[in-house]
């Protein structure tokens, strides 16, 4: 009796773990502060013109993957798509209500020297290197792997620089059960995390 139940139970956990469904899925990746940042306009003025993010990932069509115990395995989009896109709309919703005006510049040579011909009291650009979440189900647990990696130019008119940050950070998790909610979570847990960090001390 005891081995059927424990058979039961067995089944039970890998029919949970094996819950998400196959195909592909969006994740809205938005940046939610979770600062107050009181010196933002300080630090980069009223006005920020911002540069098309580049993306230089290999792959460019999904942000994530997913492997169930049973199965067919989910591929994951960005909402917006493309990547560069949500991330430009979600910087640009979150300096606009700090109260910066977002400006769209069609190019900058990313050079300290054309920031005087720019209209905006700063400029930023970002190049996307890595952005993947990796979920993986096991037999009592799912592991979800994630790795962000941005090299951020922030151009400064009043400083007359430009400052630049390498930013990579890698998490790993463990659940009793993944969804893609909670993937998109932790996906915009890191963005927190990594704009924060940057907007709090952009130089």
């Amino acid at each position: 009796m005891k081995s059927l139940r424990w058979l039961l139970i067995t089944f039970l956990c890998v029919l949970i773990l094996s819950c998400a469904k196959g195909g592909t899925h969006s994740l809205y990746l938005r940046y939610q502060s979770l600062r107050d940042l009181p010196f933002l306009q300080q630090k980069i003025g009223s006005t920020l013109g911002m540069v098309p993010f580049r993306d230089e990932r290999t792959d460019t069509l999904y942000v994530g993957h997913y492997t169930p115990l049973q199965g067919v395995s989910a591929y994951f989009k960005s909402d917006p798509f493309p990547l560069e896109k949500a991330m430009i709309e979600s910087l640009s919703n979150f300096l606009s209500h700090r109260g910066v005006k977002i400006i769209p510049v069609s190019k900058w040579d990313g050079k300290p020297e054309s920031l005087q011909n720019m209209e905006t009291d700063s400029v930023l650009m970002i190049e996307i290197k890595k952005f993947w979440v990796e979920g993986r189900a096991h037999l009592l647990r799912t592991e979800l792997n994630s790795v962000i990696h941005f090299v951020i130019h922030l151009g400064v008119k009043k400083e007359g620089k430009v400052f630049t940050r390498n930013v990579e950070v890698e998490k790993e998790m463990t659940f009793p059960r993944l969804t893609p909610e909670r993937i998109e979570q932790t996906a915009n847990e890191i963005l927190s995390d990594i704009f924060d960090n940057f907007f709090s001390n952009p130089y």
